[in-house]
């Protein structure tokens, strides 16, 4: 009698333990939202692309709600992508020195390179690969937006993994971990401060571009998928401040939303990451993180996923290690090393040579010695551009991010703030900067320059953030107990601490700003058009006409003065920042 007793007790608990509380009922309907969100977009990207040319844009603000789920699907699809290539391509060029010679001015090019530049060339191709289907331009769109992200998270994560702390690697390797399991247990948590805030920069910058890569216009070549930025686009050329007002309203009511829905989350879930001794006081709060965990049901479908990722977490994989050198044969070995780094420059030499002949050879079709005189000097406009605004914007954020950084309360205040603020495209601003520089008949090359670093300055504020945040809590301590303060107390505490994260944003935010000026030196409202000298300028214009000649120099002058400008400047500070202000 009594077994029995028992024996329906314990299924009836176990029966309880997998029914829903009342917090699996207010989870559910979220997630029931998402999975609709995804398959409704991906029913419309099965579409033919005959309905793209059918359907018009609506300035009916109505159509903001789809149009938002729209770009939202997009961004989401894209910082998806942009993540897998920062974790594959971040882990290659820090771990191999060979590769990194090579990956990492190519991804200072790559950030340097207008998204219209990269449009001009991968229309055609994704609407080849997907031909009569709307997934084409999808695909086209997402990649525009992808271009906007992957670079500054892919800088993030490759400084994290160049300055992981000696001692913590130390006690990795004392207990034996492969590279794998090395990776996911200490490299990876280890870079998760600076990544998702890194990740949440790379949401709001890419509204920057949403407008260029939902409206795209290579030559005679139009395509218009419905969204925020067509919408947008479509009240610059109609000249409509109210619709303009509306693009304000859902920008900022999206931005909330994956703010509330996905970033805060995640900031909240990773403070466990931050390498400290002690307590950080008032750690971030998430109302959704705490709403999963105490849900039942959502929680228990959950747990086989984590236990998952545990276990390949832990899987004992070996792989090849890099530039290994085997002690009882150092001499023989750095022979071979050195022998193997001539035949790796050689290589990567004739490669070059040999693109860069090919690249010569096109752009001699349609542009003279003179062209190309001229296209470097507007460089150098840029340039002055680039750099005077970068040192203004550290000189003005890096302060105000340390002061946010050091207050969660106040960072939980201000993050959906400052994502907002970085995700307000420069083209809202077009026609006051249009208005007042015709109305007042001043100089463009002075004026339009607010704008090139208008969605680019918040990269530094975003690095100093998180570099603060991940700053440990036990060094502000020693500081505070042995009366550190003032100039003393950024010279020898905080600024050595955040240094590596500034690097980053600064490098992001200077490749960002040559990215801009594509859109900042040629603004447009109505029929009125103000043009400054510049790179970006000379880009935009023949993008338009689709001269491919000149597009080409003028993207690859661009990637020469942002290479070398890297190598000259922030090369240097990268390597300092790696010998001298690690926090072993």
């Amino acid at each position: 009698m009594d077994f029995g007793f028992n024996l329906n007790r314990t299924a009836n608990a176990s029966a309880w333990r997998l029914a829903p509380n009342r917090w699996d009922f207010v989870a559910f309907p979220l997630i029931i939202c998402v999975i609709a969100m995804a398959a409704i977009g991906f029913h419309q990207t099965m579409a033919p692309i005959s309905t793209l040319k059918t359907q018009v844009i609506s300035l009916n603000p109505a159509m903001l709600p789809e149009y938002a789920l729209r770009t939202t699907l997009r961004m989401l699809a894209a910082i998806v992508a942009s993540l897998v290539f920062t974790l594959v391509y971040g882990t290659v060029a820090a771990k191999s020195r060979r590769a990194g010679m090579v990956l990492v001015p190519i991804l200072d090019i790559l950030q340097s390179v207008p998204v219209l530049g990269y449009i001009s060339f991968t229309v055609t191709f994704f609407l080849a690969l997907f031909p009569a289907r709307v997934l084409g331009a999808e695909f086209a769109a997402i990649f525009a937006i992808f271009t906007a992200q992957a670079w500054n998270m892919t800088f993030s994560f490759y400084q994290s993994l160049r300055t992981v702390p000696r001692d913590l690697d130390e006690v990795s390797r004392g207990f034996h971990l492969t590279a794998w399991q090395r990776f996911w247990k200490l490299e990876v948590p280890f870079s998760m401060p600076g990544l998702i805030w890194n990740m949440m920069m790379s949401m709001s910058g890419s509204w920057f571009f949403v407008v260029a890569s939902e409206a795209i216009t290579v030559g005679n070549n139009t395509i218009t998928l419905p969204g925020i930025g067509a919408y947008l686009a479509q009240a610059i050329a109609e000249k409509n401040l109210g619709a303009i007002g509306w693009v304000i309203v859902a920008m900022a009511v999206v931005i909330l939303a994956y703010d509330q829905l996905m970033f805060r989350p995640l900031v909240s879930w990773a403070d466990k990451f931050r390498m400290e001794t002690t307590s950080s006081g008032n750690a971030p709060e998430s109302w959704l993180l705490d709403l999963v965990r105490r849900t039942r049901l959502i929680h228990l479908l959950l747990v086989p996923a984590g236990w998952i990722f545990a276990k390949l977490a832990r899987l004992p994989l070996r792989l090849p290690r890099v530039d290994n050198v085997s002690f009882p044969r150092v001499a023989s070995s750095a022979k071979r090393t050195l022998a193997g780094d001539i035949v790796w420059a050689l290589l990567v030499l004739v490669a070059t040579l040999f693109v860069g002949w090919r690249v010569i050879a096109y752009v001699r079709t349609g542009v003279t010695g003179s062209e190309v005189g001229h296209v470097f000097a507007l460089g150098f406009f840029t340039l002055i551009r680039v750099v005077v605004l970068i040192a203004l914007s550290s000189l003005l954020w890096v302060p105000i991010g340390v002061k946010i950084g050091l207050k969660p309360a106040l960072a939980e205040k201000v993050q959906p703030l400052a994502q907002f603020l970085a995700a307000f495209p420069a083209n809202l601003l077009f026609p006051a900067f249009v208005i007042v520089i015709v109305r007042f008949h001043l100089n463009p090359d002075i004026w339009l320059s607010p704008l090139i670093v208008l969605g680019t300055q918040w990269y530094i504020l975003f690095n100093v953030i998180a570099g603060t945040t991940a700053y440990p809590n036990d060094y502000r301590e020693a500081a505070t107990n042995f009366r550190i303060r003032g100039w003393q107390w950024w010279r020898q505490a905080m600024l050595p601490g955040i240094f590596p994260y500034y690097v980053t944003g600064a490098i992001t935010a200077s490749g960002g700003a040559w990215n801009a000026s594509i859109v900042s030196e040629l603004v447009q409202w109505g029929d009125k058009k103000v043009v400054a000298h510049g790179l970006g300028a000379y880009i935009a214009q023949y993008t338009a006409v689709g001269d491919f000649p000149k597009i080409i120099l003028g993207i690859a002058v661009m990637s020469l003065f942002v290479t070398l400008f890297n190598r000259l400047l922030w090369r240097p500070l990268y390597a300092y920042a790696e010998s001298k202000l690690r926090l072993d």
